[in-house]
């Protein structure tokens, strides 16, 4: 199967949220698109966004002046990542790398493994405004978490079985939790976005619990992106 095969193949499974492209918009790759959470039923945010996630499509190889690199998030992705964030990846931006030489929370075990081209994506991501994490794979040794310019980056760490992993290191899996702030008569807005891993152990384990953000009582009301 090619990779658009692939993506249509997992679109059309029982209870995927997946898609293959945003309709309406030409864009490099396939799986770029984007999923809106809304408030809950019988609340009086049931048709308004809390939550938004952009999923991107970095690729997979490429050769560039004759020398093989990882793709990277092309123009077009940002184009309609930017606009979609006006009417949120697999391969990391090179900027990752940076996030050893800060408070990351986690295990750094390897390099990143990202692409010799950097398009703009974290500067994209800033100027959105209201971006608060961005969760990566590909390096599957890492499973930490780091913050660049307001916005963490964390990786899910090595999930499946199928994979390359490090012996006696529990394949795990990041949770992504959202908690909605307690009106009066019902659920509202976005309160707090945390994160943690359940490792696959004999006890399931729960580790690395951290708050990536919490909304205060004086910030007014914002859509949260992932």
């Amino acid at each position: 199967m090619t990779r658009e095969e692939l993506m249509m193949f997992l679109s059309l499974m029982d209870y995927s949220v997946s898609q293959v492209n945003p309709p309406g918009f030409l864009v490099h790759g396939f799986g770029n698109y984007h999923v809106g959470i809304h408030g809950p039923f019988g609340s009086g945010l049931v048709n308004t966004s809390l939550l938004n996630l952009y999923f991107l499509d970095s690729g997979d190889r490429e050769v560039v002046d004759g020398i093989k690199t990882y793709g990277w998030i092309k123009e077009s992705q940002l184009a309609w990542l930017s606009a979609t964030s006006k009417k949120l990846q697999h391969i990391p931006n090179p900027e990752v790398r940076g996030l050893w030489y800060t408070d990351f929370k986690g295990e750094y075990q390897e390099a990143v493994a990202c692409s010799l081209v950097n398009s703009g994506v974290l500067d994209t991501l800033v100027s959105m405004g209201d971006v608060k994490g961005v969760f990566l794979g590909h390096d599957h040794l890492n499973d930490f978490c780091g913050n660049l310019n307001g916005i963490w980056f964390c990786y899910g760490g090595g999930f499946g079985y199928h994979a390359y992993g490090r012996p006696h290191w529990p394949r795990r899996a990041r949770v992504i939790y959202t908690q909605l702030k307690k009106g009066q008569r019902s659920w509202t807005e976005v309160e707090s976005i945390q994160t943690w891993k359940l490792l696959d152990d004999e006890n399931l384990s729960k580790i690395d619990e951290q708050v990536l953000w919490r909304d205060s009582d004086d910030d007014s009301y914002q859509s949260v992106h992932l």
